[in-house]
């Protein structure tokens, strides 16, 4: 891991990936606000300014980020929808609540990694008998805070079902 300086601006929480990993968990209408990012084949744009909209409506309504959980749906190569975890629904935003049965798994490396990383998320899950319904992409910190941090973590969590 690399060295922090205290003069180096941190804006993203370092990530515990052990409460993550390899794990299943159920959430009953578990509170998300819902925006948009534009991508070019997939790579976002805009996403830094998307989110700390999203924050400051938050922060406007009195509301937190749990566990800073941020869900990354990429629904075309042009397209990405993003879900916050919020602790009370935002007015101002679109709120939306995931129940289910969920299994997540914890990734560390570069995001050209990420298909090798969904080949062996599918097969795992396979293993353990589940079948996934949706799958979402979390990018715990931003890549100045995982240069910073010295590891980019990324968890995939998806919705599942028992086989």
């Amino acid at each position: 891991m690399s060295e922090k300086h205290e003069n180096e601006e941190i804006c993203c929480p370092e990530f515990i990936p052990k409460q993550w990993d390899n794990q299943i968990f159920e959430w009953d209408n578990k509170m998300f606000v819902k925006g948009k990012v534009k991508t070019f084949f997939y790579m976002p744009l805009g996403f830094g300014k998307v989110i700390n909209k999203l924050s400051e409506q938050i922060d406007v309504h009195q509301a937190s980020i749990p566990d800073w959980l941020g869900l990354s749906d990429h629904t075309s190569k042009w397209n990405m929808n993003i879900y916050l975890a919020v602790d009370k629904e935002v007015p101002s935003l679109e709120n939306v609540k995931f129940s289910g049965k969920f299994f997540s798994k914890v990734y560390e490396g570069p995001f050209n990694e990420t298909e090798k990383w969904c080949r062996e998320y599918e097969a795992l899950a396979k293993l353990k008998g589940l079948t996934i319904e949706k799958m979402y992409m979390w990018y715990t910190t931003c890549p100045k805070c995982a240069k910073k941090y010295g590891k980019n973590y990324v968890v995939i969590i998806s919705e599942v079902k028992q086989k």
